[in-house]
């Protein structure tokens, strides 16, 4: 059934998608809503701002649980603008959870990729990273490809935008340049939920951790990682322990955390401005040290 903007809502949505009745729904922020359906169930019904959003999230979802390692909600469909999927039960964050969550991901990052930039299977070329557009275009060398696909597109996007001034992109560029002797040891391309920062964490009321609302593609697994460290996450330091003792991490890795940052620093200053801009000049220089 195609969609009908004069009567669409969560509930409408929720129905047609899954087929059942639905029994009522409430808002859980301005784009997601909780609906309960006649079975008992709830789903969580979610609005996307740019048509294929919804597409790329639903392939991304689809593809994280097909490794069978970290868990992600069970997408029921999606349309054009809109997403159903299972509602978890949020818990807490407990230490347990964090280091089986952390030996999952590694599960989950050696499942692996055709390549860097390989989307999910039925996700679009042309996919987001949070609100930003995010190109999915494959590639078989990471250095260059994190170079072309993913750092220098946000570098133009912040110039243009007056976030970055044009006397400052040296640094960035040549990052770029350098990025073949700063990546570390070649590694295959990874499975990455590819925006795991701690809001996309979810600590299930099962004990578990969940993935939700990623970025998903063919990446380098350090990527990740860094994304862990950006914003904090809990019990961090147990999700390392658990990973590297699942898959040990090449030397000097926790010197490249801030190149891993470099990407979503970026798509920061585009969205929210100088103050991420600074931030992304910041660990450029780093990286160069």
């Amino acid at each position: 059934m195609d969609e009908d903007p004069n009567t669409d809502g969560p509930g409408a949505v929720a129905a047609r998608i899954t087929g059942r009745t639905v029994r009522g729904e409430r808002p859980l922020s301005g784009a997601v809503a909780e609906v309960r359906l006649d079975d008992g169930r709830s789903v969580m019904v979610k609005r996307a701002d740019d048509p294929g959003s919804a597409r790329a999230e639903a392939a991304g979802l689809r593809w994280l649980a097909e490794a069978g390692t970290v868990p992600a909600p069970h997408v029921h469909g999606h349309e054009t603008r809109w997403l159903v999927t299972d509602l978890v039960a949020q818990g807490r964050p407990t230490a347990g959870a964090a280091r089986r969550f952390g030996q999952r991901l590694a599960a989950l990052h050696a499942a692996g990729a055709p390549a860097f930039g390989a989307p999910p299977p039925g996700g679009p070329v042309d996919a987001y990273i949070g609100l930003a557009p995010m190109r999915n275009v494959p590639g078989t060398d990471w250095p260059h490809w994190y170079a072309e696909h993913r750092v220098l597109p946000y570098l133009r996007a912040a110039v243009d935008r007056g976030t970055i001034r044009p006397a400052e992109t040296a640094a960035v560029e040549r990052v770029c340049e350098r990025l073949p002797e700063l990546a570390g040891p070649a590694e295959p391309p990874a499975r990455l939920h590819g925006d795991l920062w701690s809001g996309n964490v979810l600590w299930g009321a099962d004990g578990e951790v969940w993935l939700i609302d990623p970025a998903a593609h063919g990446g380098h697994r350090e990527t990740d990682l860094a994304m862990l460290h950006l914003f904090g996450c809990p019990h961090l330091e147990n999700i390392l322990d658990g990973y590297r003792h699942t898959a040990p991490l090449a030397d000097g890795w926790a010197d490249r955390i801030g190149l891993h940052q470099l990407f979503p620093l970026l798509v920061h200053a585009v969205l929210f401005g100088r103050g991420y801009a600074e931030q992304a000049l910041a660990a450029a220089r780093r990286a160069l040290a």
